[in-house]
Order: structure tokens, then C-alpha cells, then sequence
């Protein structure tokens, strides 16, 4: 019977990884960073509603599905129809030129056009998707744990020393597990290594040498977690480039500050409600600047789909600016549809003091990044260099290699990636 159980799930796995085989099928693999998932149900069951002769399937998979399973599938030339994804112009090739099934590609140019070049292939005037939400890296801060601890929160152009110390202070006062935390991420640390004068992109296009900045930032990062101030679970209870947020720890009160991104404002909002007061603080100063790195996450057509006429309908719906602004007012995220951006008079569906003060936090660093983090999300090589950031700067802290060891096996394995 075990034996049974077993191939039947394996069967069921792999036919919710492969692309649908039937006419009026649409499979979107999806993941969640807060409610966004009940708000796509929601649209997606108007659109079929409408459209009865398709049907469409989200299958909410974990992120960790998409980052490590989603690229393998792509490889064998399968996967969902349309799949949701973060990881954008390094997969790229394996996206659907959506252009020959629109009814009017000339809107989604228009619309959509600024982030166009994050998810195509070099060189290309491909349409494969749209971005659901722009985000920006940034700073979470405790404000309940601040005041209760009798220390000022830093203000602005505050650098990360400062935040960290202050932090600190908290942490000992209130007994917090550690004064801060940075999602396990090396995408996550860009934005600071940049702040430090890091340049991830050489003058010929390919990946540099790790320099000065990064290593600036990568070793204050390694010091805080040697002493304590940094959560050290979050980088070493994982291996290799797996992701870990530390969004739970900042929820449950264990840091007083937490660095990930606009993504998280939905997701703290709901798990937060009312037990204590939080803010966005932009980045911390370096430096050189005070940068985030701009981002999001794309739904973009799957080339190997069997129904790409079905998969472009559904991308129309959900890519046409009424369902744009209110997907984006539902889940709290940044529309990146320049129509909706222009048209303004978003309402923010949340009764939380704390959100739109947040969102206009981020909005405000958005005019603060700098030319080297900007450049990074249409970067071909970007998640590679992330990779190699995240997986090497981990085994420093957990005391399997040396900085100087690491800086050599960064290097080699982006230049592994480029190889392959």
C-alpha cells in the first residue's frame, strides 16, 4: 500500500509540474509572501466565471518551489503555463513571447514597458509577462520595543552602524534573541553591499571580481553575527543559496530590527495586527549612498505551454488596469502599471495605521537607490553573483571557511555559472 501511496504522488507532483496537456487548461504556479494567494483565487474564479470554456488552476507552492524545482522542470523543457517568479531575466530564454497572442501589445509597451527589459533575453522586444508588484529593499523597525527600551531610533541617512547599535541597546534592554536580522538572501545584501561602493557588473557586461564594497559589507555582516547582534539561524539553519526570511522573528518580537523589503508589508500587517507598532525605515546609509535594490516579482508565460492563445487571454485579464490596482490595493503592494501609477488614488484595503506610512517610506527610498543597484534586475549574471553571496557568506559565520577564503570561492563559483 505504501508503494502505492508513494507512485500516486508521484504522478500527482508531476502532473502539477507539467505544462496542461488539454485545450481551455491553464496551470499558474504561484507563491505567496502574504495574502496575495487568496486575492489571485479570488480574480482568477471571476475570470473563469467569465470565461467558462477555460479553466485555470493556481497551485500555491512554497518560494523554495520556485528558486530550486521550477528552474530544473524549465530545463527539461516543462513546467506550469504561466508561473510566478522572482528569478527573472536569468531564465529568461524559457519565458513565452506572448506579442503574436495579444490583442494589443502596443498597451503592455506602454504600461509595462520600464521593467520589459528585466524579462526577456538580451537583445530582444519579446512581451513575456508583466511584474505584479515593484519592490523595494528596505528596514523594518520595532517602534513598540524601541520606546519601551528608552532609545531613539535612528533618523535619516542613519548609517547601518548606527542602526545596528541602536538595535543593540534594544535587544539588551527588552532581551530580544539578537538586535537585528537580513533575510538569508544574497539578492538582500545587494542593495547594502552596494551602499558600500560595490559593483557586481564589469565594464565588458560580465561578472567583476568581488571588491572593496562588498567585502566592507559582507564583513561587518560576519562581525554582527560573531558577537551576537545579528540572528545567526537565519544565515546558517539553511545550506547553499537557500532562502530564509526572518520575517517570523520580527513578527513574534525576537528583533527589534529587520531588513528584507516592501514585499513584507501585507505579510506583517495581517500577522502583527495590533500587538505592537512597526515602521519602515528605508536603508541604512553606507558609504556611499543609502540603496535599496528595486525588484519584484513577475507573472510571465512558460514557452512550452500547449496553450499559449488560453495563456495570453488570462494574462490580458489579470495584466488590464481595473484588476491591476485592485490586486495591488488588496495585497498593499507597489503596482507596476505606469497607468495605474499615473491615475493614482489607490485605497489601501487595510484598517492599519502602520501600512500607509510603510508604503510611503518605501516610495521615498525608491528616489535613493543608486546607478549600480538599479542596473542589477535586468542583469543576466545577477542571480549567480546572488547565489555565490549568500552560500559562501554562510559558511563564514558558521566557521567553515575564512573571509579570504570566501571571497576566492565567490569569484569561482560565478565564474562556474557563467561556464555552464
Amino acid at each position: 500500500m505504501k508503494n502505492a501511496v508513494s507512485i500516486l504522488s508521484i504522478v500527482a507532483a508531476g502532473f502539477m509540474a507539467s505544462t496542461s496537456a488539454f485545450a481551455g487548461d491553464v496551470r499558474i504556479m504561484w507563491y505567496s509572501d502574504g495574502v496575495e494567494g487568496d486575492v489571485m483565487q479570488d480574480l482568477v474564479n471571476r475570470f473563469m466565471q467569465d470565461n467558462p470554456d477555460i479553466n485555470v488552476t493556481l497551485d500555491n507552492v512554497a518560494y523554495k518551489v520556485i528558486q530550486e524545482q521550477l528552474p530544473i522542470q524549465l530545463e527539461a523543457g516543462q513546467g506550469p503555463d504561466i508561473a510566478r517568479v522572482t528569478d527573472i531575466k536569468a531564465l529568461a530564454d524559457h519565458w513565452l513571447d506572448l506579442r503574436p497572442y495579444l490583442s494589443d501589445p502596443a498597451y503592455w509597451e506602454e504600461n509595462f514597458g520600464a521593467q520589459a527589459d528585466w524579462m526577456r533575453p538580451d537583445g530582444s522586444d519579446a512581451i513575456t509577462g508583466f511584474m505584479t508588484q515593484l519592490t523595494l529593499t528596505g528596514g523594518f523597525a520595532n517602534k513598540t520595543l524601541f520606546e519601551q527600551a528608552g532609545v531613539e531610533m535612528p533618523g535619516d541617512k542613519a548609517t547601518w552602524d548606527d542602526w545596528v547599535n541602536a538595535s543593540a541597546e534594544v535587544a539588551k534592554s527588552q532581551q530580544t534573541a539578537a538586535a537585528f536580522a537580513i533575510d538569508r538572501s544574497g539578492h538582500r545584501i545587494s542593495g547594502p553591499n552596494v551602499s558600500y561602493g560595490a559593483n557586481y557588473i564589469g565594464p565588458d557586461g560580465m561578472p567583476a571580481p568581488v571588491d572593496d564594497g562588498t567585502k566592507t559589507f559582507a564583513t561587518k555582516l560576519v562581525d554582527w553575527t560573531n558577537d551576537g547582534l545579528m540572528l545567526k539561524d537565519t544565515w546558517v539553519s539553511a545550506a547553499g543559496s537557500t532562502y530564509r526570511a526572518a520575517a517570523d522573528d520580527f513578527i513574534n518580537a525576537q528583533i527589534p530590527f529587520y531588513y528584507s523589503g516592501s514585499w513584507q508589508v501585507a505579510n506583517l500587517s495581517t500577522k502583527i495586527g495590533d500587538a505592537f507598532d512597526w515602521v519602515a525605515i528605508g536603508s541604512p546609509c553606507g558609504t556611499v549612498g543609502c540603496s535599496g535594490l528595486k525588484g519584484g516579482a513577475a507573472l510571465v508565460g512558460i514557452k512550452y505551454t500547449k496553450n499559449p492563445e488560453d495563456v495570453a487571454k488570462v494574462m490580458e485579464y489579470l495584466a488590464s488596469p481595473e484588476i491591476v490596482k485592485e490586486f495591488s490595493e488588496r495585497t498593499l503592494f507597489l503596482p507596476a502599471h505606469k497607468g495605474v501609477v499615473a491615475a493614482g488614488g489607490l485605497n489601501w484595503d487595510t484598517d492599519d495605521k502602520n501600512v500607509g506610512p510603510a508604503l510611503d517610506a518605501f516610495v521615498k527610498s525608491s528616489a535613493e537607490t543608486l546607478p549600480a543597484a538599479d542596473a542589477l534586475p535586468a542583469w543576466k549574471w545577477a542571480s549567480a553573483y546572488y547565489g555565490a553571496l549568500v552560500t559562501r557568506i554562510s559558511q563564514v559565520m558558521a566557521g567553515e571557511l575564512t573571509l579570504d577564503e570566501a571571497w576566492t570561492r565567490i569569484d569561482q563559483d560565478i565564474a562556474d555559472k557563467v561556464q555552464q
